[in-house]
């Protein structure tokens, strides 16, 4: 087996940037790329993926052991790293601060990436000002069975709304089964404000569009391409332009020009095929700057829903509730004067795992092994949940068999994988909680 390289100098535009183990495979199971080649993918494109994180404070999402293993969010910036890279200190919902990275050049951007930053994580504001957002991010994130068909149906309706707005979206897929519109805004409203012109369009869409796009929060109210509104409030960050995806075909989050929409495939945007894309078309937000708009109807629209009765959609859960803010509990679970008997739904659990692909992949195995069941789900009938442990998050995969006759529905199996971290934490509490007793 040959020695793998224990790191490497490049030149990139009068710096030296070291790569550390350049040989080390990020990716194995479908495709084979390195650490280098994933530098060099990020330089060749590095005028487009720059624009997207330039003069941002970043969240490093690192995948130190490759894009099959599981990564860690690192806000603060690392305490040993080259002098020419410069900081801001952000402040948080909690109230606690974190000194972070702002990548400006293509040499940072290379700094970066060798310490595992597959994807690239910039929040929506420029260094000069951390409170107020340049950026509205829409966000379709399909439940799970919701074909690419669908998405790209209410990307259009987004199109459409934008412009009736006066707004200008500029779409990009998200490198995964949804796709991502960033809207350039004048930085005059905070961020709760920025948020509450998100929920304001996300039901504006849902309203055009009723049987195909969802405002809702909550899972079990979701159907078709749910819009996250929540992508907005503060600290929350999403993968930018040009990201590598950790998917097994090396997927990037690829910018589009709105007539590419109708037609365009997000397996066709790749580590492989980006960059001979970039040389020949550019870069498809190269104008996005220059655009800025007003959120100002929005927030008319906003005013106007408030007026009718529907007050603030819930936020996530780390963050303080709001006195406008309904129950912030699922709407199965909450406390009413008439509450009907409540109905234990035939869930069971079909994979466990810290790596989301690799749940996904059970799922696939668990439909294989039971053909007809599957054929008789609906799309909301998959939960795919983004469980947090400790540290980090892991997926549980559940499904429904509501629409299974009784008699032919499986019994609940070992999850395959069935990678709970939690497990034995909880196992410890139960024993623990036992002997006390």
């Amino acid at each position: 087996m040959a020695k793998e390289t224990a790191s490497t100098v490049l030149s990139v535009e009068g710096r030296e940037v070291q790569i550390t183990h350049p040989d080390k495979l990020y990716f194995s199971a479908q495709v084979r790329i390195s650490k280098l080649d994933l530098v060099r993918y990020y330089l060749s494109v590095a005028q487009g993926a720059l624009a997207g994180i330039r003069d941002r404070p970043i969240v490093l999402k690192r995948f130190v052991n490759g894009a099959e293993a599981e990564a860690f969010y690192q806000k603060r910036a690392p305490s040993q790293r080259t002098p020419w890279l410069r900081t801001v200190t952000l402040a948080f919902p909690s109230g606690r601060t974190a000194e972070e990275i702002v990548v400006d050049d293509a040499p940072g951007l290379a700094w970066i990436v060798n310490l595992g930053c597959i994807e690239l994580h910039p929040h929506p504001v420029r260094s000069s000002d951390l409170d107020h957002p340049d950026e509205l991010r829409i966000d379709l994130d399909p439940v799970p069975g919701v074909s690419w068909a669908d998405v790209r149906r209410v990307a259009l309706e987004v199109k459409g709304l934008l412009e009736e707005l006066g707004l200008r979206g500029w779409p990009k897929t998200s490198g995964s089964r949804g796709m991502h519109v960033n809207v350039r805004i004048e930085p005059r409203w905070t961020f709760a404000e920025v948020r509450r012109a998100a929920v304001a369009f996300s039901r504006a869409v849902e309203r055009r569009a009723p049987s195909l796009a969802s405002s809702k929060w909550w899972k079990e109210e979701r159907h078709g391409v749910f819009l996250d509104y929540n992508q907005n409030a503060k600290d929350r960050t999403m993968c930018s332009a040009y990201s590598v995806r950790p998917l097994p075909d090396a997927r990037v989050s690829a910018p589009l020009h709105w007539h590419e929409v109708p037609d365009c495939d997000p397996a066709d945007f790749t580590i492989f095929t980006i960059p001979e894309r970039f040389a020949k078309i550019g870069d498809p937000h190269a104008g996005m700057d220059a655009e800025p708009g007003s959120l100002e109807e929005l927030l008319e629209l906003a005013d106007k829903d408030e007026a009718a009765g529907l007050g603030d959609a819930p936020w996530p859960p780390h963050f303080r509730k709001t006195e406008a803010e309904a129950p912030r509990v699922a709407p199965s679970r909450a406390k009413s004067a008439v509450k009907k008997p409540r109905v234990k739904m035939p869930l069971i659990v079909v994979a466990n795992s810290p790596d989301k692909s690799a749940a996904l992949a059970g799922l696939e195995r668990w439909k294989s092994k039971h053909v007809q069941i599957a054929g008789l789900l609906a799309a909301d009938d998959v939960l795919v949940d983004s469980m947090r442990g400790r540290s980090s998050t892991w997926t549980r995969i559940r499904v429904n068999l509501r629409h299974v006759p009784e008699a032919q529905r499986p019994p609940q199996e070992t999850p395959d994988p069935d990678d709970d971290p939690t497990r034995e934490w909880r196992e410890w509490r139960k024993t623990k909680a036992t002997k006390e007793d």
